[in-house]
């Protein structure tokens, strides 16, 4: 649908030939999917006036609309399966809910293919088919779908607002949108079962995909495919390399069995224990000649740095963890040392982060200028910050 946005009319077939002929030049030689259009709802093109709706996720949107605009969607896929003959192209339909939605789009696509043999314009006559899975209703008639199509892609992201009755763009209940819900967890591994059963192929696209810390999940779901953004790449195949498929399956099972998110969580966070052996100071989390100039400034640029190496998913949580020590008592050492700590399930990989600041800060009762920052996963062996703060003493402090 991007192609159709910010413009005052739509593109015509030539148009889409061309830009999905770069797309299979850039490609050389590996296969693209292209996703017909999400139009209306959240997305609107000003050109069609599809009128504003009071829930346009649930409303009229993506294969919805393709009935009424059935001009737009042929030229879709006129241009898809003409540049279908330069290369490996697959066509996937989304927000489909029913049979009857899959055997009208390939009534459509029949019809494309005939106008193109008449005339004489060649495309891949075995151009493959498939749906995004999104709404529950298809995990139902998977056994249906698969007479008709050749695969299937999750989209994590509405399927779990589906799944769960939360708008996800409602601040109220987005507590509720969460797509490690064990339902949501048995939902998935119900579907890739029953897709793999007809041997289908099956992958997964949405945020979900390029969590690194539910990557495990992922893996012991079998799917055939993750789609995330580029930048996601590199580091996602990092992390499968050191995954074992078994491990993670049983890592799933367990997941699926829990009772809340929450403990889901935790079950992640201990899984993440047992496999990183990443040492406690790395050169990312050591700050030297810091301009931040208050406790807050500090705090928050630390676990800022957390973040940016990978080891804290919300500093803002690690954050306010933190800070509900400092109010227990000041974690200020005189002789300029501050040693702030916290034992938090927001903390990935258990961190000592060291600043040095520029000019000391107010720190309690104290200044401080050297900052020794410990944070430990919540799931850390029982004494492993007793045994840090023993060494880190006998550095720090001189015995007299």
């Amino acid at each position: 649908e991007m192609l159709y946005m910010d413009r005052t009319s739509a593109p015509g077939e030539s148009e889409l030939y061309n830009i999905f002929c770069q797309a299979l030049e850039s490609a050389n030689g590996r296969s693209i999917i292209v996703r017909t259009m999400d139009i209306g709802g959240d997305k609107p093109v000003d050109y069609l006036n599809i009128p504003a709706e009071a829930n346009p996720f649930l409303g009229y949107r993506a294969v919805r609309i393709y009935e009424e605009y059935a001009s737009l969607f042929t030229t879709q896929l006129r241009s898809i399966l003409r540049a279908s003959a330069h290369g490996s192209l697959k066509i996937m339909i989304p927000m489909i809910s029913s049979m009857e939605e899959i055997l009208w789009v390939k009534e459509k696509l029949a019809e494309a293919k005939q106008q193109l043999r008449n005339e004489h314009i060649p495309f891949d006559e075995k151009i493959q088919l498939g749906i995004m899975l999104e709404v529950p209703s298809v995990m139902f008639i998977i056994d249906q779908c698969c007479e008709e199509i050749d695969f299937f892609s999750i989209g994590s992201n509405d399927l779990t607002q589906y799944l769960l009755a939360v708008d996800r763009d409602n601040a109220k209940v987005t507590r509720h949108y969460n797509s490690l819900n064990p339902a949501f967890l048995r939902a998935l591994d119900y579907a890739v079962q029953a897709v793999h059963r007809q041997g289908k192929w099956i992958g997964l696209c949405g945020e979900l995909g390029a969590k690194g810390s539910v990557l495990p999940l992922l893996v012991g779901l079998g799917l055939d495919e993750l789609s995330m953004s580029a930048p996601s790449i590199p580091a996602a195949k990092a992390r499968m390399a050191q995954l074992d498929s078994r491990e993670c399956r049983k890592l799933l099972n367990q997941a699926m069995a829990c009772r809340t998110s929450l403990e889901v969580e935790h079950l992640l966070a201990q899984f993440r224990m047992t496999q990183q052996d990443a040492p406690l100071v790395t050169a990312e989390c050591i700050t030297l000649e810091s301009d931040w100039r208050s406790k807050e400034e500090v705090l928050k640029g630390m676990t800022d740095n957390l973040l940016l190496a990978g080891r804290c998913r919300y500093p803002r949580k690690l954050e306010a963890d933190l800070w509900a020590r400092e109010a227990v008592f000041s974690t200020g050492l005189g002789f300029s040392f501050a040693i702030p700590h916290s034992k938090s399930e927001h903390i990935e990989q258990s961190t000592i982060s060291v600043a040095r600041l520029q000019a000391p800060v107010r720190w309690g009762d104290d200044e401080a200028q050297f900052i020794i920052m410990l944070t430990l996963n919540k799931h850390a062996a029982g004494d492993q910050h007793m045994r840090i703060f023993s060494r880190l003493a006998r550095r720090i402090m001189h015995e007299e």
